[in-house]
């Protein structure tokens, strides 16, 4: 069971696909016969979440979004599947996380009377010193 505390998202554990896979890198004998790494397949398109989060999951610039609207997280940071089990699922909060609060809307801002004249003045100073380094003619 995957939740957030704002928004408090919640996704069934049968939509969420895990694989028991070995882990890559050095770890001697026991990393050739031992599948301790986790690979987490979350389909958002095909999730029961809220259009509303479905639509900003699905615009996220994420290297583990795949075209297809599947988030794929692979965990083998532990020498365990249980912990790597957790982390994957700790990693896919953290994604519903980012999206499940919504952007603040800007408020368009001016710039002040004084700030418009310091800058004016910064202008010119920094006018005169660069004029002042060039050739002198008699």
């Amino acid at each position: 069971m995957v939740t957030k505390s704002r928004q408090k998202i919640t996704v069934p554990e049968t939509e969420i696909e895990l694989h028991a896979m070995r882990s890559q890198g050095a770890g001697g004998q026991n990393v050739n016969k031992v599948e301790s790494a986790v690979h987490l397949r979350f389909d958002i398109k095909a999730s029961s979440l809220p259009e509303e989060i479905k639509e900003r999951l699905l615009c996220l610039r994420d290297q583990r979004l795949s075209k297809e609207g599947v988030i794929v997280i692979k965990a083998q940071r532990y020498r365990t599947r249980e912990k790597n089990r957790e982390d994957a699922f700790e990693r896919l909060q953290l994604i519903f996380g980012s999206v499940a609060v919504g952007q603040k809307k800007r408020k368009k801002t001016k710039p002040t009377f004084s700030s418009k004249i310091k800058r004016l003045e910064t202008k010119e100073k920094r006018s005169d010193v660069k004029s002042l380094r060039g050739r002198i003619e008699w």
